[in-house]
């Protein structure tokens, strides 16, 4: 598969977001088994960077348990392992009855990468990003703990995910310049609204991963062709579905991106990976950006 640059490593230009296995709004899951075998199939694919977070885990669940299945999948994977870039999250926990909260302090960031390192049994994250921002702490504050845990040797390259161009520049400020290696943020037919934060993460040189790039879980990814016809019309002249239309399209954006699609089933993500080598014309993107509310500055 083509490649692209995050964290200073070449990765699969298609990514392969591990959290529908673990969490989705059809609260559907596979089962464990299955879970690695659709990870072993992105793997065969060419795939080989995977987006995970400590926090996806079905309700009821421990966290990390979508972190041990793309653990035993790499465990047990026939190819080369060490060829594969996991990112992981952090930042989100569970509170009173079990609902969800936001904690960015130091320590608990800390004991999260711990938790993380020992799932997968390494001495260190390769990319750990900031899941979302914890509002009732300074922004800067939170990225001068992650600092820390870089300094320290626990993580190798810092992101975050969820954050706004003012939240890219704290970042960037409290990390230095060239220290930010990817921003994961939510982008779509459907959520075009980072547009700015994915232009702002080209002009850096910093990696920009959309999260749910073809709509999201529970039927959006499904229809994204019947919703936005466009891209069904794109993809129709192509020969190809329209979720692969959709993800050139992203990729054609700009170098940095690297769109992350989730997948339940190994069906899925092969066609996905298949958008790493449909070139779209220029006339193309511009149409299909265009149908979705964004143009050229």
């Amino acid at each position: 598969m083509k490649q692209r640059t995050l964290a200073g490593r070449q990765v699969s230009a298609i990514g392969l977001g591990a959290m529908p296995l673990s969490m989705n709004n059809d609260k559907e899951y596979p089962s464990f088994e299955d879970a690695v075998a659709t990870v072993h199939a992105a793997l065969d694919a060419g795939v080989t960077l995977i987006d995970t977070a400590d926090i996806y885990a079905p309700d009821g669940e421990e966290m990390g348990h979508n972190e041990r299945i793309i653990a035993e999948a790499l465990r047990t994977w026939d190819g080369d392992a060490s060829s594969v870039f996991v990112a992981t999250k952090g930042g989100i926990t569970h509170g009173e009855g079990g609902a969800k909260v936001r904690d960015g302090s130091a320590a608990y960031l800390r004991s999260a990468v711990e938790k993380s390192l020992d799932i997968f049994g390494v001495d260190q994250i390769a990319l750990y990003q900031y899941h979302r921002p914890d509002r009732s702490r300074v922004y800067a504050d939170i990225m001068s703990g992650l600092k820390a845990l870089q300094d320290d040797g626990l993580v190798r390259a810092i992101g975050i995910s969820n954050a706004s161009v003012e939240e890219i520049q704290i970042a960037i400020d409290v990390l230095g310049e060239g220290n930010l290696a990817s921003v994961q943020n939510e982008f779509s037919p459907k959520h075009p609204g980072s547009v700015d934060e994915l232009r702002f993460c080209g002009e850096r040189g910093i990696a920009f991963l959309p999260w749910s790039p073809l709509g999201g879980t529970g039927g959006g990814a499904r229809r994204v062709g019947d919703r936005f016809s466009t891209f069904r019309e794109v993809g129709e002249a192509h020969g190809v579905s329209p979720q692969q239309a959709v993800l050139a399209w992203e990729l054609a954006l700009g170098s940095h991106v690297i769109p992350i699609p989730g997948a339940r089933r190994a069906a899925s993500i092969i066609d996905s990976a298949q958008a790493a080598d449909l070139e779209l014309t220029a006339d193309e993107v511009t149409r299909l950006s265009e149908s979705v509310g964004i143009f050229d500055d």
